[in-house]
């Protein structure tokens, strides 16, 4: 238990997909901080003792589990809701998969493939990768938003206005968070939690382990945002720039063309570097490399680039 949290969510109070109509499992004033206990996004599906074959079997019916929902007094639509993110509590277990038909290149690794993931849960020194690698850490959570508007169940996989399945790197300990609200309580909850993620999470997972967020729930009155925005406390790529990157880019009229074409030629640059197999390689970046677009006023042409950290081998 949090000794500074007023409230501990716990695993069991979880659900699947977005519904304004669900109970919620707390009612709190602005100000509360809460610790949630999220399961990973496989609802505990894989485990350590995990192989290829459990990513066959998935229950897609219980994908992406979140914590809550909350109801904080007070909150109406046109508010936000105020996310300050206080820290995090990791398990040291992980997983990384590819699913077919999921994921950027999802036409180009057809089979499933899984890596288990063991890391230090206290020091979060960065988690090894085969023989020769390792990935830094930066747990954060993946889906955190409000219920929407909108009547009936909504999955949980499309991120929203209110949030949601973001899946933004930088929403770790320390950020602050502004979710607009659209139905009275907002009705947060918060799951989905990754140890690590490079922008793009492009082959659909990143590594995916439970842990405990810590989380102080406010009310910005009168917001009317139109979108999730976001405050972080300091730098948010340092802790891979040791070692500079490896970039590979993809030019032409499409941005997702592009980043397809970035992210293809360097799981195709590590595979033949470090003998990987490919659908390794692309397990790999997803955990720790960045999709940026460089370029996007050159007509026709625009220009995306994927940024692989080379601390991760050096």
């Amino acid at each position: 238990m949090c000794k500074a949290c007023d409230y501990t969510i716990h695993g069991r109070q979880h659900h699947f997909g977005w519904d304004n109509s669900i109970e919620p499992a707390l009612r709190v004033a602005p100000g509360a901080t809460i610790e949630f206990e999220c399961r990973d996004s496989s609802a505990g599906q894989l485990t350590p003792d995990s192989t290829v074959e459990s990513v066959k079997t998935l229950d897609f019916g219980k994908i992406n589990p979140v914590s809550g929902p909350i109801f904080v007094d007070g909150a109406e639509p046109g508010d936000a809701l105020k996310v300050t993110i206080e820290g995090f509590k990791p398990s040291g277990f992980g997983w990384t998969a590819n699913i077919p038909g999921f994921g950027l290149l999802a036409d180009q690794f057809l089979d499933p493939a899984l890596t288990i993931w063991k890391y230090d849960a206290q020091s979060l020194e960065p988690a090894a990768f085969g023989a020769h690698g390792r990935v830094p850490l930066k747990p954060f959570a993946g889906t955190i938003g409000n219920a929407p508007a909108e009547a009936g169940h909504h999955s949980v996989v499309p991120p929203r206005r209110v949030g949601g399945n973001l899946d933004i790197r930088d929403l770790s300990a320390g950020t602050v968070l502004y979710l607009p609200v659209e139905v009275a309580g907002a009705l947060f909850s918060v799951g989905d939690t990754h140890a690590a993620q490079g922008d793009g999470e492009v082959c659909g997972t990143a590594i995916e382990s439970p842990m405990n967020a810590v989380l102080t729930l406010d009310l910005v009155k009168n917001a009317n945002l139109a979108m999730p925005r976001f405050t972080t406390p300091g730098p948010v790529t340092r802790h891979l720039d040791a070692k500079g990157y490896e970039v590979t880019t993809g030019v032409g009229p499409d941005l997702m063309t592009g980043a397809r074409q970035a992210v293809s030629d360097m799981v195709e640059l590590l595979a033949k570097r470090y003998n990987l197999a490919p659908v390794d390689a692309y397990m790999l970046v997803s955990t720790c490399g960045d999709l940026r677009i460089s370029e996007i006023v050159d007509m026709p042409n625009w220009v995306v680039s994927f940024y692989f950290p080379r601390v991760v081998f050096e």
